[in-house]
């Protein structure tokens, strides 16, 4: 019978009405959180601006606390969502306690394709659905007791919000990144750079003689946000472009199953390569986990090598390679499909002796090259870069020749190379590399070892069975006419050839990152409009900062025009663009031009671009002046002792968001500070990934999951409505309808309980079951501590005056040691455990708990439950919220055992056990264990050869 139940320890109804019960948890959580709103209990205050509060508390140790960027879903959260938010609270909460002024507050990262779906559907506004989605997240939030500011809470769907990264994204536009003094500037520089001939135009013309069109083409290459014709996928049966990640594996969209293509649109790029070193090297200040900065590592991917020009009628073909050593070994080219010299070095006609393999089957290169073309873009970057047994490509017709011995080799276009990574050119040395080994082999191209095997498959590249791949092997059949690398190692052999590609003026060493510009644009409606407009000429002019924020229009019909889901040959129609009046608009820019007629830009920001920033708009919410206050992001953000890069004190999300959110967020920080906006480089210095919670999900015997709740357990098979089903573990979630809402949990158990069992189902870190049955061991857990401290039938304090016993103290002292420990470690499980452990201790004592002892225990209690902590608080006589108490310190002098136990083994097995104090030295223990009658008894005179002493807790004899 359930604890809620009063008669289940014997006692009536009657007999107990001051009981703890859901109904009791309920009352008494609705008034906490009533008191701590009116209260402003959780406002942090700032060291100035409209936040600035009391000066005592900004001079405590200040600890900003952020949890990831929730997104507001229609269907409201399931219990497994609030795992980090109470994790975190829980840590605030603490700190709070610790002496610390703390900043925790949650906004909602509120533009995203769920809304607009649903606008799709059914022509309402994706903001009303949006705001009534956050109301509803807010409620349930709210009703687990999280401590937030909320003042400072904002939704990225906020005009005001929106602004700023309107704003940040014309701090971008109009920066460059000056790879001499390794930081971001102003592009007004560059342009002056370019008026004095300090620097040289691209193409040589001096700056006056270009064009406005011109001019504005040239800084575009340089500007860290800029425009241009960029291989996207593009899904014809969404109308939009997808990025990388709402890709599938085998080519098609996430969303709808359509196909995906390859295809060159006008977009908005972020050029995060200029920030490539600098995203790399500032990993090694952040206190994150290891597995996340290597998947940032190899994300960013920098590998050093070199680029060698291929001659090719008159002009050169770059690539970039990591072996160059093995140029020798080069026997064939291979561009990227998408490459744009393909069509420039593609001739009319076969040349004379092309192999039949090379061609496809097709009459002449341009159609062989176009029904390449259209083949690979089907396909996405995953599959493209499968190790699949079968290579495609086709020869464009066309040689190169390859520097280092003049011999021509065949140019082929193969959906193996991608335009994203390096030149979009490779040298094939099929002998040494096992893709291009594949290739060569399935179009009969020649094999020619340059690496010697250390192996026993010998020198003939016609007898292996695949390429010999190695960094510690000599280099063979490598020498030209002035230059060899015979008898080299890979590194002496990577050195020369670079030497002598550099003096040649053919190549040069260099570094390459798997890295590419950030994608910027969708073709939506829901998202943040750019804040860019488009002259007669096509030039692309900022608008100026008065006239932010530039707020979406409304629209009649929120879906991208949809297309035949197989025709690639179609380009998307936004929902903007329809808004003729929104779209072209007469303004006066302020660059003395005058009122002008312009078209607006018709894409929208990723859904990434209001979570990019969002940790500054905590600090200053309400600023309608700055993106932040200087004064106010140095105190909360600033480098300091063990951050050297400034940034938040404590980031908790999944690691979902591994790569893209935080690199993004990083890339954006590091142009902010380069900028003077910001102090610190990094946006979030300690980072933390909670688990998953997980549910059992039932299935039917078509597969079909069936509602959890309503299955039946019976001699360990599972049934629901009387037939078996099976069972497994995964996600929680609607779909798969084995979703358990807080709301539940909190209508029968109270949200200290639903709070105190996510915390303790096991290490903050790692995926555990969801199990409903086990929440009642919480909740017991709060009710024998709100015995211990009131009487069930009058509902007076039974705490007493009387000082604790020595055994209370020293269970006291541990548990206050343990959980500090613990709570400043995330350890909340381990932490949960100690608290239990002592309560249990006073439960078992029976009698009235010291007052001395039942006030700590509410205190460490506080962090994880703080309804009922603030409640027994009260009722223990204290006025002033429990939140803002010292949490506990404890007596080193009764953490410490009085005694501990020292095993005495003769000849290995334990002879004696002694009762020692934890300080005993080596010697005294010695001492102590050859004087024991035991001891003495098992030796028999015998002598002692040696004695091994560890204390407090072994010794061992070994006799003569």
């Amino acid at each position: 019978m359930s604890e809620t139940n009063p008669a289940a320890t014997g006692m009536s109804v009657d007999a107990a009405p001051h009981r703890y019960t859901a109904t009791t948890a309920a009352e008494i959580e609705a008034r906490w959180q009533d008191f701590w709103d009116a209260e402003g209990t959780y406002a942090a205050p700032n060291p100035k601006g409209d936040l600035a509060g009391d000066p005592e508390l900004v001079a405590r140790p200040k600890k900003f606390i952020m949890d990831m960027f929730p997104y507001p879903s229609g269907t409201g959260l399931h219990v497994g969502h609030p795992l980090g938010y109470i994790a975190t609270d829980v840590f605030a909460r603490y700190q709070r306690m610790t002496g610390h002024n703390v900043l925790h507050t949650l906004g909602f990262d509120a533009f995203g394709l769920p809304a607009e779906q649903h606008a799709v559907a059914t022509g309402e506004h994706p903001r009303i659905t949006t705001e009534a989605a956050i109301a509803n997240m807010k409620s349930q939030l709210r009703r687990l007791g999280l401590g937030h500011d909320k003042r400072r809470s904002f939704a990225t769907i906020d005009p005001d919000y929106y602004q700023w990264t309107q704003w940040i994204f014309l701090q971008i536009f109009n920066s460059w990144y000056d790879d001499e003094a390794k930081q971001a500037r102003p592009i007004a520089e560059l342009t002056a750079r370019f008026e004095s001939g300090e620097k040289a135009v691209p193409g040589g013309r001096a700056w006056h003689d270009l064009s406005a069109a011109e001019r504005a083409d040239v800084l575009s290459g340089f500007r860290l946000a800029y425009a241009s014709d960029a291989p996207v996928n593009w899904c014809p049966g969404l109308g939009t472009v997808l990025a990388n990640e709402e890709v599938t594996a085998d080519g098609r969209s996430e969303r709808g199953n359509f196909p995906v293509f390859k295809a060159k649109l006008r977009q908005w790029n972020m050029r995060i390569t200029a920030y490539a070193d600098r995203l790399l090297d500032d990993l090694e200040g952040l206190d994150w986990p290891e597995a996340i900065k290597l998947q940032q590592r190899n994300w960013i991917g920098r590998s050093e090598g070199a680029r060698v020009d291929f001659p090719i009628d008159g002009e050169n073909i770059t690539i970039f390679t990591t072996r160059q050593d093995t140029l020798f070994g080069a026997t064939y080219m291979v561009l990227a499909p998408e490459h744009p010299l393909v069509e420039k070095f593609t001739p009319q006609e076969w040349p004379e002796g092309t192999h039949q393999v090379w061609t496809g089957g097709h009459a002449t290169p341009a159609e062989a090259v176009a029904a390449y073309r259209a083949q690979a873009a089907s396909k996405s970057d995953v599959e493209r870069q499968a190790e699949a047994k079968d290579k495609t490509g086709v020869f464009m017709g066309a040689y190169a020749t390859n520097p280092v011995n003049g011999e021509q080799i065949p140019v082929f276009i193969a959906d193996y190379v991608l335009m994203g990574y390096g030149t979009g050119a490779i040298m094939a040395v099929p002998a040494h590399d096992t893709r291009d080994f594949a290739f060569a082999r399935a179009f009969e191209l020649p094999i020619r070892c340059v690496v010697e095997p250390n192996d026993d498959r010998g020198t003939d590249p016609s007898t292996w069975d695949d390429a010999f791949v190695s960094y510690d092997a000599k280099i063979v059949n490598s020498s030209g006419e002035d230059i060899s690398l015979d008898g080299l190692g890979v590194a002496d052999a990577k050195a020369r050839i670079t030497e002598w590609l550099e003096s040649k003026g053919i190549g040069e060493g260099t570094v390459n990152f798997r890295l590419r510009d950030w994608l910027f644009s969708r073709q939506r409606y829901w998202g943040e409009p750019f804040p860019i407009v488009y002259d007669e000429e096509g030039i692309a002019h900022p608008l100026p900062e008065s006239m932010l924020p530039l707020e979406l229009p409304e629209v009649e019909d929120y879906s991208p025009r949809t297309f035949d889901p197989d025709d690639a040959n179609t380009v998307p129609e936004t929902p903007l663009s329809r808004n003729e009046d929104w779209v072209n608009v007469t303004l006066d820019l302020g660059d003395g031009r005058g009122p002008r007629t312009y078209r607006r830009e018709t894409n929208t920001m990723p859904n990434w671009a209001g979570s990019c920033w969002y940790e500054l708009r905590y600090l200053d919410p309400h600023n309608s002046e700055q993106l932040v206050d200087p004064a106010v992001e140095q105190y909360w953000m600033g480098p300091r002792e063990g951050m050297p890069h400034g940034g938040v004190d404590l980031y908790v999300g999944g690691q979902e968001h591994a790569v893209l959110h935080l690199l993004y967020a990083r890339f954006w920080s590091k142009v902010l500070y380069d900028l003077g906006h910001v102090s610190s480089v990094e946006p979030f210095h300690k980072l933390y990934n909670q688990g998953m919670i997980q549910a059992f999900v039932y299935r039917d015997s078509r597969g079909i999951a069936v509602p959890a709740a309503e299955v039946e357990e019976r001699d360990g098979a599972f049934y629901y409505q009387g037939e078996k089903v099976t069972k497994l573990l995964g996600k929680m979630g609607k779909s798969l309808k084995n979703a358990v809402t807080p709301d539940e949990i909190c209508d029968e158990y109270g949200a200290d309980t639903l709070r105190l069992y996510e915390m303790a189902m096991g290490p903050l870190d790692v995926s555990r079951p969801w199990d409903t049955r086990a929440v009642v061991g919480q909740f017991r857990l709060l009710q024998r501590l709100w015995r211990n401290v009131v009487d069930e039938a009058t509902g007076a304090v039974t705490v007493v005056d009387s000082e604790p016993d020595e055994d209370t103290l020293r269970a006291l002292h541990k548990a206050i040691d343990g959980v500090r420990q613990d709570l400043e470690g995330l350890r909340f499980n381990t932490a949960i455990a100690k608290v239990t452990e002592l309560n249990n201790h006073l439960t078992k004592a029976g009698g009235p708990v010291p007052r001395t002892v039942a006030e700590p225990l509410v205190l460490l209690v506080a962090p994880l439950a703080p309804h009922i902590a603030e409640e027994l608080w009260r009722k223990l006589g204290y006025t002033d919220s429990v939140v803002h108490q010292d949490f506990p310190v404890a007596d080193p002098a009764y953490v410490v055992d009085e005694t501990v136990t020292c095993v005495v083994q003769v000849k290995g097995k334990v002879k004696a056990r002694l009762e020692v104090s934890p300080s005993i030295s080596d010697e005294e223990l010695e001492k102590a264990a050859l004087g024991d009658d035991k001891v003495v008894a098992a030796l028999d005179g015998a002598g002692i050869r040696k004695v091994i002493v560890r204390a407090p807790k072994l010794v061992n004899i070994v006799p003569a």
